[in-house]
Parts: C-alpha cells; structure tokens; sequence
C-alpha cells in the first residue's frame, strides 16, 4: 500500500500472510538518509472510538520499545530516537531525519486493555523492515599527508559504509594505479610492499554506489635521499677563465646541502681552490680564474640527511700554453758516457717540440754529432766531456704557444762527474743445486754513493748482494745488477742455472703446414741438470681434452714432422719436456691453421674428334678459367655402352690435340 503524505515514502511492500487471513504479518519500507520515512500498522480498529490501549513500537536488538503512547499522556521515546519519531494516523510511526543507523526490523504492538485473551495478545503485532539508503560515507581514512620512508612498506586502509554498501576503489595521480600496483588493492586497502621514489604522489580512494559516491585524496611523500636530475658534464676552459659544473637534486625533505670534490678531497680543503670556488644555491660549482693544477676529477654529492647520498663526476680540462715546471739547477754529467739534461714540462695541448740554448746561443743539434733529443723534450749528450759545460735553458711548445724559456739566471748547468763504478762483478753463470743456498755479490763505489739493485723479470730486490735461500727453480734464468745515482746508472748480469729440477718450458713453438701433416719446431729449455726428451701433443679443437695425442721426438731432436693429418683441418700442438725427475710444463698451444681447398678445375672446352689415316685426331681448347700451374690432363675412352677407361694419363697441360687409336666410340 502506497500512500502520498507530506513526506517521502519511496516503497511499501505489503506481504500477506499464509493463514490466507488477510492479516499483515511483514511490511517492507525504504527510505533516504536525511529525510523521512512512515512505519505503518494497522492493528486499530478502522472506524468509531477504539478501546483503552496502549501503542508500542520495538526494534530488533534494543532491550526496550523505542516507543511508547499510552492514552493522552507524553510518549516515552528511546533518546536515540528523541525529537525524530510520532505518530501518524492511528499506531503508525514517522521517523524524520533519518540515519544510516535506522536501518533494521521494527514491530509494532497495540495492547487493548479490556482485552485479556493471551491468544490475541500473540497475534497483535505488525513486523516492517527499515531500509535506509545512504550515500556513502568513509568510516576510516589514511591521513591527508603521509611520509613514508624509502623502501619501507606502506598501507592505505579506506572503510566506507553505505546503503547500498558501496565499493572502494583506489586511484593514483589522475589515473588508475599502475600496473605492479594492482595485485595490492583488496577490500579498499592500498598495500605498497616497497615505496620508491616514484611511488609519491596524491592517492585518491573512492566509494561509490548508487546513492552517490565519496573520495578521500592522501598525499604520499617519500623520505629518502636526493635524486641528481643535472648532473655535471665534462668541461674544457683555457686558463685564467671561469667555469661553472652544474649539479642540480631533488629529494624530500628539501633540506639540500651540495658538496663538491676534486678528486676525493673536498674544494674547501683545497688552499688554492679556497679563495677561487663557490658553490651557489643551485648546487653548481663556479670556479674562478682557472689554473693548470686545477684540472682533475669534480664530483657533486648532494645530501639531505637519509640513507647514503648519490654523487656524479665529471673531468675539467685546463687548456694552457707548454710551460717549464722545475728545472734542477745543475745536471751532472757522467764523464766518458751518454748524459741527459732533463726539460721537465707540462703542456695542454701536448708538447710539440722544445728549443734549447747553451750559453745564450741557440743549439743545432745537427751540428753536434751524437747530440740529440729525446722524446720527453730532453737533451741527450752522447759524450760527457768538457765541450758538454755550460749553461742551457729549454723552451716548450705546444699548439698553444709557450709560456716562455726556463727561468735564467741560473739555469741548467752541467758539470762533469765520475759515474758508478763496480768494484765487485757477479760472475757470468752460476750452477746451483735446487734448495740450496747461493750468494752472488756485487758492489759499486761513485759521488754520491750508488744504490744497488737486483731485478729478474719483474722480480726487483735492493739488497748489495742477492741471496736466493732456498735456490728455487723460478730462480733460474738471468739476473741484472744495477748501480744508481744522480750521476748515471750502470749495470752488469749473470745466469743462474737452478740444477735438480724438472724440464723448463720450451719456447717459440712453430708449426709449419705441409700437404699431409705439419713440421712442428722449438726452443728447448733449461733440462734442469738432466738428460731431457720431448714429446708432440696434437688433437682438433673440436674434440675433447682427452683426445690429445703423443708423439715420441728422436733424443736431441728439436723439432717433429707429423704425419697423417687430414688436409683442410684444424689441429693444435703442444710440447712436453720430460727428465727423470718428471715433466716440465706444457708450452703453449698453437693451432695449425687450415689451408684452403682449391677451386674445382673446369673441363677443356670444344673437344672434337676427326678420323684420319693414322687414327682419331683429337683437338680442344683449354678451360675457361685456367689455373697458375696446368699440370696436364687425362684422356678417357669407352666402346659402345661399356664403362670409361684411362687411355692417357699424362697428357701435357701446354698440349691442345692429340691422335688416339682406333676401337674407340667416344673420348672426354
């Protein structure tokens, strides 16, 4: 039964019940949040005065009646209905202002007093369910502003309620979240596993149904450390200009400081940086006035506190003209050997030449036999002697010009000076046993006091004498002796021979291809103090390392053919040194190289056979494509349908006709 009043009554839904009676037994209303709603009941009698009664209306779940009226008396209303609820035409119930809460089943009850029958009282009641619509309304938000700190987990928890109940979805910035996002939402919850930099944003949930929809935005800012947006680049200035790195970072907190290095030291505890460098607001580095010294490495880091702070580098290039930096005072030069008078520069661009004067008159070095300059800029003097003594300045030069001669008065003198002398040599060899101890001396004397050194290989010691203890068998091979100062730097070898070892390393392994096998060569090694034999290994590259294959060489042999390889294929060899203590090392492996196969000769071209008195002439002409060596060809023949048989097999290359005999049907 629907019924227009003053307010809104959006359904009623009268169900009968199934006594078949007619009586009502469930009504169904549905109403709107904010506005009004009328709980019918019917249970008073239609016409004329009714009896004493009482009207109570209950709702499920409250232990009292919401509502009671008893007669003209002031109804007893439940306060969280107070000022909302009256009667309306007869026992029916007006709710105004209606709430989300409202929401349930309501029973309405009238008690005739002259009536006692436990039977009736039973069956006077009316059950109507309320439904209230709503929009939604969000029970439980993320604050407006969340900071997060990089690579922790966040979640954003949205509850909203409803009728209908609504469905909370999530949007990130303007649009759905991203993708590896999406796995994340359930039930309106927001779950990010690992915040990064570029999950921060406004993130806006939604509950929406069909009374309307609610949004709640939350603005997610990540702490974390800066993020260099500008990094510096490599920059090239001439000197005495200006030049400006840029360095530009964005973090939250905001809170940035920008520091800068030249080469893991920072520019303010750099004294000849100090008073030239600034670095402005924006992170750039300004250098003044820019030096040759200046040129190196720059890194920005830029810092706001978190976790370790990122950092970029970028190279400054200070072009200036070549200029001398410190040249000694006086060069000694060794008397009777090749001296050098050093011209220490430093130029960029390179240096390209160097121009020297000897006593104020420039030097043509073509003229002095012997004379010369090294690469670096020095003067090479290839006899000390009095007519090398005087003054000389240098002069550098590179693309840019000079920054002038060395500085003068004085400059560079030269004197002469005795060099090193040894006054104990090692002998030329030495033999040793393995293990034991071997002492070699040498000993110089000069002005100042040479120091001594010994060096094999890259092996360097310092001491006067050189004592291997124990003798090893790396030990063996040969040994310089130097002595050093000021002056010059002389030197003197021996060879140690380290016995009662096994085989060394043989060297200079060569394999030379041949038609059907390979000649395979060596250097043999030191035998260790024993009788050494040597063996070939061979095997393809494609086959396994147990493929490899030996091959016994002839006692004092030093080199092995090879035979029985197949042509156009690759092998590898090695060789093994063996004396009775064992084997030495394997040499290298060196890989015998394919040959290639050549072209498929062509056929002779145009054969044509004419019989004459003294047989068949045959005449033809050479292939298209004739090879650098023809050796010569082969002449087949066959009788009717038999098989070909050879009838020449040795016919000149240079030929080009031939008579063959009689009995034959064809030829090729």
């Amino acid at each position: 039964m629907v019924r227009c009043l003053s307010v809104a009554i959006l359904s009623l839904v009268i169900s009968r019940g199934a006594d078949g009676r007619g009586k009502p037994e469930v009504v169904s209303v549905v109403g709107r949040a904010g506005e009004s709603a009328v709980l019918g009941c019917d249970l008073l009698p239609p016409a004329g005065r009714p009896p004493l009664h009482v009207i109570e209306w209950l709702r499920f779940g409250f232990l009292l009646p919401i509502f009671i009226q008893f007669g003209l008396y002031s109804p007893r209303i439940d306060p969280d209905y107070l000022g909302r609820v009256r009667l309306q035409k007869g026992a029916s119930l007006q709710i105004e202002g209606l709430r989300a809460e409202d929401q349930g089943w309501y029973e309405c009850r009238v008690l005739f007093l002259d009536q006692h029958s436990p039977e009736d009282d039973s069956a006077n009641g009316s059950w109507v369910h309320l439904t209230v619509n709503s929009p939604p309304q969000f029970l439980e938000t993320p604050p407006q502003v969340l900071e997060v700190r990089e690579l922790e987990a966040v979640t954003l928890r949205c509850v909203a309620r409803g009728s209908p109940q609504p469905h909370v979805t999530w949007k990130g910035g303007t649009g759905d979240l991203p993708h590896p996002l999406l796995p994340q939402v359930q039930n309106g919850t927001l779950w990010i596993r690992r915040v990064e930099r570029g999950s921060s944003g406004v993130y806006t949930c939604q509950a929406s149904s069909t009374e309307g929809s609610a949004s709640h935005a939350t603005q997610l800012l990540v702490l974390g450390p800066p993020v260099i947006v500008v990094p510096p680049k490599n920059s090239t200035v001439n000197a005495s200009q200006d030049v400006s790195l840029a360095c530009r970072a964005e973090a939250y907190p905001t809170n940035l400081t920008y520091s800068w290095f030249q080469d893991s030291i920072n520019v303010f505890h750099i004294s000849r940086l100090q008073p030239r460098v600034r670095i402005l607001v924006d992170g750039s580095l300004r250098l003044q006035a820019t030096q040759p010294d200046d040129a190196g490495r720059y890194t920005c880091v830029p810092s706001n506190g978190l976790l370790r702070p990122p950092s970029a580098s970028a190279y400054l290039t200070v072009l200036y003209p070549a200029q001398v930096t410190a040249m000694p005072p006086e060069t000694p030069l060794p008397v009777g050997m090749r001296g050098v008078i050093r011209c220490p520069v430093r130029a960029n661009p390179p240096l390209l030449f160097v121009s020297w004067t000897k006593d104020g008159q420039a030097l043509q070095l073509d003229k002095l036999p012997g004379w010369s300059q090294g690469p670096e800029g020095s003067l090479i003097i290839a006899l000390g002697n009095e007519d090398a003594l005087g003054e000389y300045a240098c002069t550098p030069y590179n693309s840019l010009g000079t920054a002038g001669p060395s500085p003068a008065p004085p400059d560079a003198r030269s004197g002469l000076q005795a060099p090193p002398a040894f006054l104990e040599r090692p002998k030329e060899e030495y033999f040793q046993e393995v293990g034991r101890e071997l002492l070699i001396p040498c000993s110089a004397q000069g002005d100042p006091p040479p120091a001594i050194s010994w060096a094999k290989v890259r092996l360097l010691t310092l001491n006067s004498s050189l004592i291997l203890r124990p003798l090893t068998k790396e030990a063996h091979g040969r040994w310089e002796c130097t002595a050093s100062n000021a002056v010059a730097r002389v030197t003197t070898s021996t060879h140690v021979y380290v016995l009662g070892t096994s085989p060394h390393v043989v060297t200079n392994v060569s394999v030379v291809p041949l038609p059907k096998g390979a000649n395979v060569s060596w250097e043999p090694g030191f035998d260790g103090g024993y009788l050494q034999r040597f063996s070939v290994w061979a095997k393809r590259p494609d086959r396994t390392h147990h493929d490899w294959v030996s091959l016994a060489v002839p006692v004092g042999a030093s080199y092995l053919l090879v035979p029985g390889l197949q042509p156009h294929t690759q092998y590898q060899f090695s060789v093994l040194a063996q004396n009775k203590l064992g084997s030495g090392p394997f040499s290298e492996i060196v890989l015998l190289p394919t040959t290639e196969m050549p072209p498929p000769l062509s056929p002779p071209r145009g054969l044509v056979a004419v019989r004459t008195p003294r047989g068949v002439l045959l005449h033809w002409d050479p292939p298209e494509l004739v090879p650098e060596t023809l050796d010569g060809y082969v002449l087949e023949g066959r009788q009717g349908s038999q098989g070909w048989e050879v009838l020449d097999r040795a016919v000149a290359g240079t030929e080009m006709q031939l008579v063959s005999e009689w009995g034959w049907d064809g030829w090729r």
